[in-house]
């Protein structure tokens, strides 16, 4: 079972009875195609929390030399963006225990996700809930803006 922080307990007691939305990602390096994603997730309901993989999960997911920002760095950019209300980090291979301990009414990830394959969509889809696959920013990528670097210089 997920642990919630303190900080995300508290949020969801005050705002339980508005429509929450839930994403995940590791979010290493912002550019604008998270905050077109951010910002489209938010706009489906009240508040937007986001699962953000610890920096140990993200070694597992991408190789040792990720990532390139550490998860209080990324958690503070994100705490930061407008579109988002609260940030939980995760440290597990999924956000599967994360959603559960959570239970949003939205679950979204990026257009390069199919809706079969988006963690958690059993649960919300059992309470009723809806799960969205939203717009994919082509050519909008930590990776390919990791490469680009790598290659000026």
């Amino acid at each position: 079972m997920f642990e919630l922080s303190k900080k995300t307990k508290e949020f969801l007691s005050k705002n339980r009875s508005k429509k929450m939305v839930f994403t995940n990602g590791c979010f290493d390096i912002l550019h604008s195609g998270h905050i077109m994603y951010l910002n489209e997730a938010k706009a489906l309901g009240d508040f937007l929390i986001v699962g953000l993989n610890s920096d140990s999960s993200i070694k597992q997911l991408k190789g040792s030399d990720r990532p390139i920002n550490n998860e209080e760095d990324r958690k503070y950019l994100l705490e930061n963006l407008r579109a988002v209300d609260c940030v939980e980090i995760f440290s597990q291979d999924t956000p599967y225990e994360l959603i559960k301990a959570i239970g949003p009414d939205i679950l979204v990830k990026g257009g390069d996700w199919q809706i079969s394959e988006i963690v958690g969509s059993d649960i919300v889809l059992k309470k009723g809930g809806e799960v969205k696959s939203l717009s994919f920013k082509e050519g909008k990528s930590t990776t390919k803006l990791i490469e680009k670097i790598r290659k000026n210089t």
